[in-house]
């Protein structure tokens, strides 16, 4: 029986274009082209289950070709991982590595870097590009510095760039700019805005530093300095730029699927601190877009009444045994969301589609 509606554990946002293809041509894995990945550091956790029914042995989209794998930051180690051969056995160990990270109390930005650098490299095969998956183009998504912020990653000069975006996001681009490490050249997506759209080949060379400069956050992190075979110069994370990747997904010729940690899309990490960005309106660009993302109701269910987030780091401190213990709750809460979201993709009920 399906779950009612006030208990489900999610809900289902389309664009125009993905609405009416559900209504009349229902949905298969075949429809699929694009599947994005937000920045969002432990959040994260929360949609591995839904990863390895997605892209693990047997899953949904396993079979599926042309499919374009999008991420930043922690979205990029998901679909990194989701994009191998061996699926199972490297999201679970990006998720037991995730988990058991331990910290000092104030720990120094090398000391975290160097930390989530032993994370990105046991994701590798012995130091290598693990083996892709036919039929799958891999794009992780960084931010090379420019102007101001290529001189000085210091507190004011990185308050300097948020000044920039806060008279647009366009003036965010003489600071940075999009550098995407790419499994194929057809890669997606294209240069589309100001900050331009670099490709750079997914090699053995620049694989880890690849990862590493896509999750590293300004100010808690060391920038990765210079990776084999792209422009030189201090790369941060990707969703400085692409926090939820607003991006022009009309261009493919299907749907794209976006597993999502909220209902809406806030286009750069800077952009979550102002309010007529955060719940970006209506874009052209999602048309095609088919966003899921936990209910209300079933966060209410975790641990702390949310998704696990970056927050918990200072809420637990020293308590870290604890924190892990309730990160490893709600990830196994969202087994269930997982299975919920599988039943309805297997039949997809129109009825419950929402407006993005």
């Amino acid at each position: 029986m399906p779950a009612a509606a006030d208990a489900r554990s999610f809900t289902v946002h389309a664009g125009p274009r993905a609405a009416e293809w559900i209504r009349t041509r229902g949905l298969a894995p075949a429809d699929i082209r694009c599947v994005p990945a937000a920045a969002g550091g432990p959040k994260g956790l929360s949609l591995l289950p839904l990863d390895l029914r997605l892209f693990g042995r047997d899953g949904w989209l396993r079979e599926a070709t042309d499919l374009h794998l999008v991420g930043a930051s922690i979205g990029a180690w998901r679909l990194f991982c989701a994009a191998q051969r061996d699926a199972d056995a490297a999201l679970t160990r990006l998720r037991e590595g995730y988990l058991s990270q331990r910290f000092s109390r104030k720990p120094t930005p090398r000391q975290v870097s160097d930390q989530s650098r032993l994370l990105a490299r046991a994701l590798l095969d012995d130091g290598r590009l693990p083996s892709l998956r036919e039929g799958v183009a891999l794009s992780v998504i960084t931010a090379r510095a420019r102007g101001a912020l290529a001189r000085g990653h210091g507190a004011a000069t990185f308050m300097h760039s948020a000044a920039r975006n806060l008279a647009g996001r366009r003036h965010l681009a003489a600071h940075m700019a999009r550098v995407v490490f790419a499994s194929s050249a057809a890669a997606f997506p294209p240069a589309c805005d100001a900050f331009g759209c670099t490709q750079v080949p997914l090699t053995d060379a620049n694989a880890e530093d690849a990862l590493l400069a896509s999750g590293s956050i300004p100010l808690i992190f060391t920038p990765v300095r210079d990776p084999a075979g792209a422009p030189p110069g201090d790369y941060w994370d990707g969703g400085l730029i692409d926090y939820h990747l607003l991006l022009p997904y009309q261009q493919l010729d299907g749907l794209v699927l976006y597993p999502h940690f909220v209902p809406f899309i806030t286009p750069g990490w800077l952009d979550k601190y102002l309010p007529w960005r955060r719940h970006a309106r209506a874009h052209h660009w999602l048309d095609n877009l088919l966003l899921i993302a936990p209910s209300p109701a079933f966060l209410a269910r975790l641990p702390n009444g949310k998704l696990p987030d970056r927050n918990d780091f200072t809420r637990y401190g020293e308590q870290q045994d604890a924190r892990e213990r309730d990160w490893r709750r709600a990830v196994a809460e969202c087994e269930r969301l997982a299975d919920e979201v599988m039943a309805w993709l297997a039949r997809p009920d129109a009825g419950l589609l929402r407006a993005l």
